[in-house]
């Protein structure tokens, strides 16, 4: 285990409990996903997508690395900083998606 699997462990648990958290104050069932230059939601998910699906995310990003980084070395540079600077964007995000959502009606 690097030691920027720490960061992604504890990026995966910040994800997992704002699901728990904001879950239940998410009135409702559709999620806005991605805002335009305006302001207004361009597009929208389920809401167990949009929280659970973030999880399912992180994990398929942290596969391909490691895959990557195992089966094909000679072309994987700077993994553990690139895993740190996913793991907090990706956390990051979704704290701001899920407290969009917590808002709007």
């Amino acid at each position: 285990m690097v030691p920027a699997d720490y960061v992604f462990g504890f990026a995966i648990a910040l994800v997992l409990g704002l699901n728990l958290y904001f879950g239940p104050r998410i009135p409702s069932e559709r999620v806005a996903m991605q805002w335009g230059l305006n302001g207004e939601p361009t597009w929208y998910a389920p809401k167990w997508l949009a929280m659970w699906g973030m999880i399912a995310f992180m994990a398929a990003v942290r596969l391909f690395v490691w895959l990557a980084s195992t089966y094909a070395p000679q072309h994987v540079h700077g993994a553990e900083l690139g895993i740190v600077i996913f793991s907090l964007i990706a956390a990051g995000s979704h704290l701001f998606v899920l407290m969009k959502a917590r808002t709007t009606l």
